[in-house]
């Protein structure tokens, strides 16, 4: 049963397909009040009641313990102490019920923090629509809001592929050099992406014509090698007489305003630029028909970017920061002092006044972005997400996104932004598959091996292997990090078994992810939902049921054989490598597993077969006719 609960008058955020009548307040289940313009209420939770939703946030599959924020943030450090990354997803999953909050602001959601036995819920706003989903089980709960907001984006298939990306590619031969040294070593790829450094100083809709002179060439050669070109669109525009994206954007007046009715600028790769519009129809229509630029070069998949959106300054800020450093000249920098001056300079990007003094234009008036904020990346994602199907038809181009809001699940995917090489985030990406597949986000995936700080080349094989499974399969790292394509290190063959196994099971993985989207249901589960009887599933973090066939648990500590799963049933454990399969009959209960390196581990359920294909360098050389069953 799904209930409908409207204050105020919400922002029509899109975000829900259905249409449910209003209730009276008089029916709303918990406790709440409106003190202080804010919309806070609290939900009793039983002591070993677990909490699931939020989508892409930090910390635990179980959201209880901590404070999370909605509020789409470019944060690329990822550490436990974080209450919010780029997604702002507001659904919350507590005993028998959904609660989903459509509200465009800042959302705190206090889960047993404060007080361990509630969740305290404050709203920045009381304008909003508050969607309450009870059910029998979480399962049915997740499919009765999935049916709410919408189906779920789907790609190509040849996006199932394996994917090397870096920041950055600087040239057109160094592109060719990574498609070759692949081919070289034998391992599978599908796509090669360009980040900024492809553009004409970091302009979107722009080619570097001295690094990629012939950038429809390059496209073309590829894809006559079955590869895919993706390159990268950041939200924001540089300001420059003559920039035929600025200057359209500055004559329409599609740009963001300041209350004086001027363009706010803030500074991002190409210094300052000016932030479309996206929540009118007209700006998102116009913006979304950029990316024929490069559809017409042959490119069929793009990545948006810094669409939080990102600031990493304004002028306004750098001169109050300058003043205020100017005032300390010649000062003894003491304990107090020195911190002050430090977190001047420090709090420039993303600063909340920035974000207070941008202005949409809703309805003929000025409505501050603080209040909108979380709409911004996911409606750049339907701008291009609309044109493309407009353009090229359903499930014709590839499209993720860094920020996120329920609502963009229907225009492209996304990936879970700048995470660490870090062993800890091979189980952050884990506990992340839950919950946005809860939310609508079923093609998602983290950065394989990691974006920043160095990989070692067991981090980036035991990543691939959790990554072999995940519907976005993409190596990624940051400039000025070890270098981690699969053919960087010592012993390349361990790599291309993994990835090898990859492609073997891709027509598996895109059919259960179609058939996820296709039914309202999740590719990735949490054991409690299968298993809700059973005190060990219930608690189980670090293994996901995969499908109504399988069971995950990959291996995610540095300098160990194996690992100690559990099986909450009889299953067939099986070792994929390359071409080989080994199966090992496996009873109820924990075991440890030994998992070699170029291993990926997998459980599958008692009398149920999935098939596997013979692998292939790319995803349109597969014979998915050809297959086997295990």
């Amino acid at each position: 049963m799904i209930r409908k609960f409207t204050m105020g008058a919400p922002f029509p955020t899109g975000a829900v397909t259905g249409t449910v009548p209003a209730s009276g307040w008089d029916r709303f289940p918990y406790i709440y009040n409106t003190e202080d313009g804010k919309f806070v209420f609290t939900i009793p939770l039983e002591p070993d009641e677990i909490v699931y939703g939020l989508g892409e946030a930090p910390r635990g599959i179980n959201k209880r313990g901590w404070t999370y924020r909605s509020w789409c943030s470019d944060d690329p450090f990822h550490t436990e102490t974080k209450t919010a990354l780029y997604a702002a997803h507001n659904f919350l999953l507590v005993k028998d019920r959904g609660i989903f909050i459509d509200f465009p602001g800042e959302i705190v959601w206090d889960i047993g923090y404060t007080h361990t036995g509630e969740a305290a819920v404050t709203v920045s706003g009381t304008d909003l629509d508050i969607y309450t989903i009870e059910g029998e089980s979480p399962s049915s709960i997740v499919k009765e809001f999935r049916r709410l907001i919408g189906r779920s984006y789907i790609p190509p298939f040849w996006a199932m592929g394996c994917q090397q990306s870096r920041w950055s590619y600087p040239d057109a031969d160094t592109v060719r050099e990574v498609v070759r040294r692949y081919d070289e070593a034998g391992i599978p790829l599908d796509c090669v992406y360009l980040d900024i450094d492809y553009m004409e100083r970091f302009k979107s809709f722009t080619v570097n014509r001295e690094s990629f002179p012939d950038l429809e060439g390059l496209a073309a050669e590829l894809k006559e090698k079955n590869i895919r070109l993706i390159p990268i669109i950041d939200a924001a525009i540089k300001k420059e007489d003559g920039y035929d994206v600025y200057e359209e954007g500055k004559e329409k007046g599609y740009f963001l305003k300041k209350e004086d009715g001027s363009d706010f600028e803030g500074g991002v790769w190409p210094g300052i630029t000016c932030f479309p519009d996206f929540l009118r129809p007209e700006v998102r229509e116009w913006f979304g028909k950029k990316y024929r630029f490069l559809t017409d070069m042959g490119i069929e998949g793009f990545w948006n970017d810094m669409n939080e959106p990102a600031i990493f300054y304004s002028e306004e800020g750098v001169r109050k920061a300058l003043e205020e450093a100017a005032k300390l000249k010649d000062e003894n920098l003491d304990l107090g002092k020195f911190f002050h001056l430090k977190n001047v300079f420090a709090s420039l990007s993303n600063n909340p006044d920035d974000y207070a003094a941008m202005q949409h234009q809703v309805s003929g008036k000025l409505v501050s972005h603080a209040k909108l904020h979380n709409l911004y990346g996911a409606s750049m994602t339907r701008a291009a997400g609309e044109f493309f199907e407009k353009e090229f038809g359903r499930e014709k181009i590839l499209l993720f996104s860094r920020a996120s809001a329920i609502g963009s699940h229907r225009y492209g995917g996304i990936w879970f932004g700048d995470n660490m090489s870090w062993w800890s985030h091979i189980l952050l990406c884990l506990k992340m598959l839950v919950n946005v597949n809860i939310c609508g986000y079923l093609y998602c995936g983290a950065d394989l091996g990691g974006f920043n700080d160095n990989a070692t080349p067991d981090l980036v094989l035991r990543f691939l292997a959790l990554g072999v499974f995940t519907p976005l399969m993409r190596n990624h790292s940051a400039m000025g990090t070890r270098p981690q394509e699969c053919y960087s290190f010592e012993n390349t063959e361990d790599f291309r078994d993994v990835v090898q196994v990859r492609y073997r099971l891709i027509p598996y993985l895109y059919e259960t992810m179609r058939n996820a989207a296709e039914n309202d249901t999740m590719m990735f589960r949490p054991l409690s939902f299968d298993y809700p009887d059973d005190p060990i599933a219930r608690e189980c973090e670090t293994q996901l049921m995969l499908g109504d066939e399988c069971m995950i648990a990959p291996v995610y500590e540095q300098n160990v054989s194996g690992r100690t799963v559990y099986l909450p049933e009889d299953m067939t454990f099986v070792r994929l490598s390359g071409e080989r399969v080994l199966k090992e009959e496996l009873p109820k209960g924990l075991h440890y597993v030994r998992v070699a390196l170029n291993e990926v581990p997998l459980f599958l359920k008692k009398g149920k077969h999935i098939p596997l294909c013979r692998p292939a360098m790319r995803t349109e050389l597969l014979d998915t006719e050809d297959t086997e069953y295990i």
